[in-house]
């Protein structure tokens, strides 16, 4: 299989490591909830015999190429096509270990007819789930000013947001953008060249946000964070690899949230039910060391964070 030969998971070592305490040498439930390619999934059921993997992925391509991927623990595993923002319909009680590899996976950034990578011509498209909703090249010829500029500005955190917005819809008015490459040859036109060279490739932020807006990435995180947390069992613990600082915040954000004590201030003693619910296992974000970026260049912007649950939800 071309795919899985391609297909390297991100710190998966790392992963592995992080999850075992929760999930070794017990009849365990794991949650793979970017389920991609399954080289993670893989490797928990590889290490874990006793474990049963409920993988989810909103792409049909995925669940297919997994399926045959992991067809020797086929009794162990459960797919579910869904977002997984939808974790706890996807459930029946809680959960010990819970895995999310945010962002595009190495099946669909290979794949040039889904249009993610700017480095090839390629139809707009972006979805994760393919044929299904808009697509990029639909909010590049529908949106307005204002609102290309908010999704360039706060889902690129791009600086020529409004000069990048004002020029797509100048050049859309002469004809509608349907491939990549035109879009990345506006992006080096209006992006300034002292920026070109010290902020990496001009198209990387515009993608990036157009990809967001398409797939409601940010959205569906928001609603991910708190249910996958939700279904853990006291023990499990749940990791979670970013690639860029906007997924990275709404994890720390959530993470911190139950990991502090809701005692008011001041009292001696801590409230019944008041204490944090989960405990951090990773000092901040790991990132990547020079030899895994090497072995695997898409490791070099991956934020990874944990955490165990250390008391019932409240």
């Amino acid at each position: 299989m071309a795919e899985r030969a391609r297909h390297v998971p991100v710190l998966l070592d790392r992963v592995l490591a992080l999850l075992a305490p929760a999930l070794a040498d017990r009849d365990a439930v794991f949650v793979d909830c970017t389920l991609g390619l399954g080289g993670h999934s893989e490797a928990v059921l590889r290490a874990h015999p006793r474990v049963r993997l409920i993988g989810l992925d909103r792409d049909p391509q995925a669940i297919e190429l997994s399926r045959a991927r992991l067809a020797p623990f086929a009794d162990r595993v459960t797919f579910v096509q869904t977002t997984y923002d939808r974790i706890e319909d996807a459930v029946d009680g809680p959960v010990d270990g819970v895995l999310m590899d945010l962002g595009v996976s190495s099946l669909q950034l290979d794949a040039a007819e889904r249009g993610f990578a700017y480095s090839r011509d390629a139809p707009l498209d972006m979805r994760m789930s393919a044929g299904s909703g808009m697509t990029a090249a639909d909010v590049l010829n529908e949106y307005d000013v204002d609102e290309l500029t908010r999704v360039l500005r706060d889902y690129g955190e791009e600086r020529f947001a409004r000069k990048i917005a004002s020029a797509v819809v100048r050049e859309r008015a002469r004809e509608p953008f349907t491939n990549s490459a035109r879009l990345v040859e506006l992006l080096y036109a209006v992006v300034p060249a002292a920026t070109r060279r010290t902020g990496g490739h001009p198209a990387k932020r515009t993608f990036q946000a157009l990809r967001i807006e398409v797939n409601g990435e940010l959205e569906s995180l928001r609603r991910a964070l708190p249910a996958a947390l939700g279904v853990l069992a006291v023990g499990g613990r749940i990791v979670v690899e970013s690639y860029q600082s906007l997924e990275d915040r709404l994890v720390k954000r959530a993470f911190a949230e139950l990991a502090a004590s809701r005692t008011p201030a001041g009292l001696p003693v801590e409230l019944p039910g008041h204490g944090p619910e989960v405990k951090l296992v990773t000092r901040g974000a790991e990132v990547a060391n020079e030899q895994e970026i090497e072995d695997n260049p898409r490791a070099a912007p991956v934020r990874l964070r944990a955490a165990e649950r250390i008391r019932e939800a409240t």
